[in-house]
């Protein structure tokens, strides 16, 4: 879905999505032309902020969050005829109650396809195998609900851990996280579509959360929002996911105290 692109069209994207600010109108040094926003670097374009710094020298934060390399830019429709989305929703949900029945290593393909109702080939056209589709199954219902907005960087924060909670103590988490993890070792080309199709764009749409707080005065400008959120799943991974702790109540409060502060206003 994600294809990397270059600095230009990076800005171009960040632009486009309302993210961009003090930004400036592409100069003719960049040698395009398009009269977008453009922040790639001053040697190639002679355009410069209010202030006389190059805008390349002072990028918003969602023109610095481009996680792991690849573009922020959302994936666009497939060609062609439109997915059934009933088929693909069945096809998920059979995934998450076989892996919490029988567990990841006997669930499979042919038999996720007959309890979905449809073909095997309907499952390849959408997922590369079998770790591909039960990461998605299992691991992104935190990502398809929309970015919090709670009115606080606190708030949010804990909104958004409390989703993460909820998602790895289901027992679909416990059930495929070892062998998930075992097969996303093994297999790079695996690690970069999770990556790409996943991860990037999920932490794309969080910007949101970061640049309200910026605007309220919670977080500085440089807040470096992939480590934030690499941070906050990665706390939940190990002490959920990993280590298979219960829970507290007070969990998502206390995480999202210590981030918060980390990042605070000084």
């Amino acid at each position: 879905m994600f294809a990397f692109i270059d600095d230009h069209s990076r800005a171009i994207v960040g632009h486009r999505l309302g993210f961009a600010e003090d930004t400036v109108r592409c100069a003719t040094g960049c040698g395009c032309g398009c009269g977008e926003v453009c922040v790639v670097g001053a040697d190639r374009c002679a355009a410069r902020t209010s202030t006389g710094v190059a805008e390349a020298e002072r990028p918003s934060i969602s023109q610095r969050v481009v996680p792991y390399g690849y573009s922020m830019t959302l994936p666009s429709a497939p060609r062609g005829r439109p997915r059934d989305t009933r088929a693909h929703q069945a096809i998920l949900t059979a995934t998450t109650g076989l892996v919490t029945e029988v567990g990841y290593a006997d669930t499979s393909i042919g038999a996720v396809a007959a309890r979905a109702g449809v073909g095997k080939d309907t499952v390849y056209r959408r997922w590369s195998g079998k770790a591909e589709l039960v990461y998605e199954a299992v691991f992104t219902e935190a990502e398809a609900v929309p970015a919090p907005d709670t009115g606080t960087l606190a708030g949010d924060l804990t909104a958004l851990l409390e989703a993460l909670i909820q998602e790895f103590s289901a027992p679909a988490a416990a059930a495929a996280l070892p062998g998930l993890l075992a097969d996303f070792a093994a297999d790079p080309a695996l690690q970069a579509r999770i990556r790409s199709q996943f991860l990037a764009p999920a932490k794309a749409r969080l910007v949101a959360v970061f640049e309200r707080a910026v605007r309220r005065g919670e977080a500085d400008q440089d807040v470096p929002v992939d480590l934030v959120l690499d941070t906050l799943a990665g706390a939940v991974f190990f002490h959920v996911g990993l280590v298979g702790a219960r829970p507290s109540l007070r969990l998502a409060t206390q995480l999202a105290a210590i981030v918060g502060r980390g990042i605070e206003t000084r």
